[in-house]
């Protein structure tokens, strides 16, 4: 097992139209205005692959019965992801906390688009991965759910935040950078959670039988190893605006996406796991 050096690519190079086996993205919140869209749509454009997992929080559900926002571009995606299942490619929506009401459908087909509780994708290594959401390993969402929505409406004054702060770095040339990322990094208890959440997830995906496991939930993108288990989190699209790709040899990488700058797509993690 090895990780290879992080790569970038100039946009010129990605409208080409990368194409991997596999492509994993999750907690897109459309419906709300943090959802970063626009980049959203840009990266569905010019990557495309074989089956596309979207783990959960596609649709925040919570958000939406406070306030209705639904602003063209987050139909566009909807359409974007629609047009991929109707051109070949496999799309599997395994729903999250947020978007929970999609979980009474379960088994279920829309417009070519899969509902499954969880998911297993093998990749061309061999490697068996766990795709889920990864909410039911979150204690304050499975027994203080009144706090989880509290937390979600400080989360979303932060995000506002976060926008003014980047249209104003936007117009001084400086590039995207994440308000409210940066302080979960910074505060030790959420850092505190985040390392438990990654272990039980882990642990769960082992006891399973599973080599690995792909989650969303934690908007916190990340590829390693905890207890002999890959553990990958393919990250945002309010935040860090980061997918998670399985390239055709199994290597498998993060990308993150800058709006604000000329090198929109950066790997930041790549993992090659060999038998």
């Amino acid at each position: 097992m090895m990780f290879k050096d992080a790569q970038e690519f100039m946009p010129g190079e990605s409208s080409s139209n990368k194409h991997y086996r596999a492509i994993f993205i999750s907690d897109l919140h459309l419906g709300t205005p943090g959802c970063q869209s626009e980049a959203l749509l840009e990266f569905l454009k010019t990557h495309t692959c074989d089956t596309l997992f979207l783990v959960g929080d596609i649709i925040d559900g919570w958000q939406l019965r406070r306030k209705w926002y639904w602003p063209q571009a987050h139909n566009d995606v909807v359409q974007k992801l629609l047009r991929k299942a109707r051109k070949g490619c496999r799309v599997v929506f395994v729903p999250g906390n947020h978007d929970e009401f999609a979980r009474d459908f379960l088994g279920h087909s829309f417009g070519g688009i899969e509902v499954l509780e969880h998911a297993v994708h093998t990749t061309a290594t061999g490697q068996k991965l766990w795709v889920i959401h990864g909410d039911y390993f979150d204690g304050v969402i499975q027994f203080a759910k009144w706090l989880a929505y509290l937390g979600d409406t400080l989360y979303e004054m932060a995000l506002k935040v976060n926008r003014h702060l980047n249209n104003m770095r936007g117009r001084l040339g400086l590039p995207y950078w994440s308000l409210s990322a940066y302080l979960k990094l910074k505060v030790k208890k959420a850092v505190n959670f985040i390392s438990d959440f990654e272990v039980a997830v882990a642990r769960e995906a082992k006891k399973r039988g599973y080599d690995g496991v792909v989650c969303g939930h934690i908007h916190h993108a990340e590829i390693r190893e905890i207890e002999g288990v890959l553990y990958c989190n393919d990250g945002d699209w309010v935040e860090s605006l980061s997918a998670m790709v399985e390239h055709s040899d199994g290597r498998l990488e993060i990308l993150t996406f800058d709006p604000y700058s000329e090198v929109q797509i950066a790997a930041k993690t790549s993992y090659l796991a060999t038998a």
